[in-house]
């Protein structure tokens, strides 16, 4: 056991929670409860203008309605309180105010049209976006007051070319990388509102979370928030990036393909043990699915079992849940 252990699970109130987006709650929160330890449940609210107070309910609906709970949350309350990240600003903008004063940070007034023909896209890890050029590092003071008169700049954080990270990931194993061969990434946004990688580094710090289990489309943001991390001073947490659920085409499973969000399938009659049963054979955690509660599974989960592949969802595993035919 480890009394020390705490989990969370982190969505994003902007649409339905789906079949994939469960896959990485059940898998979180069996973890953390196979170990003893306690469980989070946060919501990334950050970009209000997305969000909807409808589904934050909803998400909370769905996943009690799977079985699982927290010891804390929005609706519990807890040590770290508030878990809406949206009422958090005011710990953003310290870390913010921390990275100021050591010199870290600079103004970005480049528009979006000019970082998307950035035409420098780096390798390997962070090839899936383009590299910001630096060049509003470069700028000079009168420069940066003369532009800051007419637009808000984005903040950037300036990674350190010499700088190497290495996470001991729990499923994908020991990988060493620069993270500044992705380029220096923006912490705020021009319009105020505060990066995904400051916010959850300083939301995990906060809250004491020790072990994060998400999916392996986020194992390149690990590099940079354990950087980050370091230049706040925190220990970051351990890392566990699972596969993701995909469709057919291989694409990530998206809160827009409503016929596989927890919503519709409450309402098509699916019970939650036989959900949790599917996703626990899928996850390799069983020989073959059968209707099972997920406090009935903690005692024999092993995070290691879960394969490393895509999760390919296929029309028959629906049809399943549905009572219709056999897999």
């Amino acid at each position: 056991m480890t009394p020390s252990y705490k989990g969370r699970f982190a969505p994003s109130p902007t649409g339905d929670l789906h079949v994939g987006n469960a896959w990485v709650a059940v898998l979180a929160w069996l973890d953390a409860r196979r170990h003893g330890g306690a469980f989070v449940l946060r919501v990334e609210d950050l970009d209000e203008a997305r969000c909807r107070d409808a589904y934050r309910q909803a998400m909370i609906d769905d996943l009690r309605w799977l079985g699982i709970d927290w010891d804390e949350g929005p609706d519990v309350g807890g040590p770290a309180a508030p878990y809406e990240q949206r009422l958090r600003r005011e710990s953003y903008e310290r870390a913010l105010e921390h990275l100021r004063s050591a010199r870290e940070l600079y103004p970005c007034f480049c528009p979006r049209s000019r970082l998307l023909s950035i035409a420098s896209a780096p390798q390997g890890l962070f090839g899936d976006e383009p590299r910001y050029d630096r060049r509003c590092l470069r700028l000079s003071d009168a420069r940066r007051s003369e532009l800051a008169a007419s637009k808000p700049p984005s903040l950037r954080l300036h990674v350190r070319d010499d700088a190497l990270i290495t996470v001991d990931d729990r499923l994908l194993g020991r990988t060493t990388a620069r993270p500044a061969e992705g380029g220096d990434f923006v912490v705020r946004r021009a319009d105020g509102v505060i990066a995904y990688h400051l916010a959850v580094v300083v939301d995990d710090h906060a809250m004491g979370v020790t072990d994060v289990i998400r999916g392996s489309d986020l194992f390149p943001s690990a590099f940079r928030q354990v950087y980050l991390a370091e230049r706040l001073g925190y220990a970051p947490p351990r890392y566990a990036h699972v596969p993701l659920v995909v469709d057919g085409d291989g694409r990530r499973l998206a809160k827009r393909q409503g016929d596989l969000s927890l919503r519709a399938l409450r309402e098509a009659g699916v019970r939650p043990q036989r959900l949790v049963g599917l996703l626990l054979w899928l996850a390799g955690q069983a020989d073959r699915p059968e209707d099972i509660s997920l406090r009935e599974a903690v005692g024999a989960f092993d995070l290691v079992r879960v394969p490393r592949h895509p999760i390919v969802w296929r029309a028959a595993y629906t049809a399943w849940l549905q009572g219709n035919g056999d897999l």
